[in-house]
């Protein structure tokens, strides 16, 4: 499986449409992956908290229908990165996409862990409740977005769900740029799973992004990582690798806690 991680640069004096144009254009160009992966919010910058609501897009909306083209015409899954998704009830959500080859929706997660504490995303935008996984041929992906990466157990509930390649669009920071591969190569040992992690370049209200967009095979080695601008990193997968680690070092199986409900001491 070739899989191309696209690291966008958001400048915020490139206008949306013009971002959505030059992205999808990006998307065409990797016609011969078969997985393509944008990062997080790229079409407002991760920290640009107080365009959110401007910016905020049924999901449907322009970026879906220029993603799903972008998808067909290069005959790819795409997992589209995020977008601030407004619900019809007007509640916004940090949602991503995957369409299949034929431009078709295959998946949607809503972000299920916000980040800012007190204020940002954390109190503007709506929580997910789902873990979602979707069904390639050949693997099955397991969906996160950003600061999920720092909760281990959403993977392990995507892991239960049959996950055997986890995909996590991002706008990391720059000042924790070690925690972003420290954790990108946690969770692929623990979970013993691809992780294709993929974060924006640019600077984002201020925020200088980390960048270096990262792919993990299932024993923590990086098999490729990108700098800190925009670049399109691309890595052939062999999937079957995951099921022979698992088999060779069954781990997985010894999991005792999360399992079964505690029993009382007696």
């Amino acid at each position: 499986m070739r899989a191309s991680l696209i690291q966008i640069a958001v400048d915020e004096d490139e206008p949306v449409d013009s971002r959505r144009r030059r992205v999808a254009a990006l998307v065409r160009e990797q016609s011969g992956a078969d997985l393509v992966v944008l990062p997080e919010l790229w079409t407002t910058g991760a920290f640009a908290f107080e365009g959110f609501g401007r910016a905020a897009e049924p999901l449907e909306g322009p970026t879906y229908e220029a993603m799903a083209k972008a998808a067909s015409d290069a005959g790819v899954w795409l997992h589209a990165g995020s977008l601030p998704e407004r619900d019809p009830d007007g509640t916004l959500y940090n949602t991503s996409l995957l369409f299949s080859p034929s431009g078709e929706p295959a998946a949607a997660y809503r972000k299920i862990h916000r980040f800012g504490f007190d204020k940002g995303e954390a109190v503007l935008m709506g929580a997910g409740r789902d873990l979602v996984t979707a069904r390639l041929p050949g693997t099955t992906l397991g969906l996160a977005t950003c600061y999920d990466l720092r909760f281990p157990e959403l993977f392990r509930g995507l892991v239960d769900a049959g996950a055997e390649t986890l995909v996590i669009p991002a706008g990391w920071p720059e000042r924790r740029r070690a925690h972003w591969t420290l954790l990108a190569r946690a969770r692929a040992v623990e979970n013993q799973a691809f992780v294709l992690a993929c974060g924006t370049a640019g600077t984002h209200a201020g925020v200088p992004q980390a960048g270096h967009s990262i792919v993990v095979d299932p024993w923590g080695e990086v098999l490729a990582e990108a700098g800190p601008g925009e670049e399109v990193l691309t890595v052939d997968l062999d999937p079957a690798k995951v099921g022979a680690t698992r088999e060779q070092f069954p781990a997985l199986k010894d999991r005792v806690l999360g399992l079964e409900a505690p029993r009382s001491p007696r």
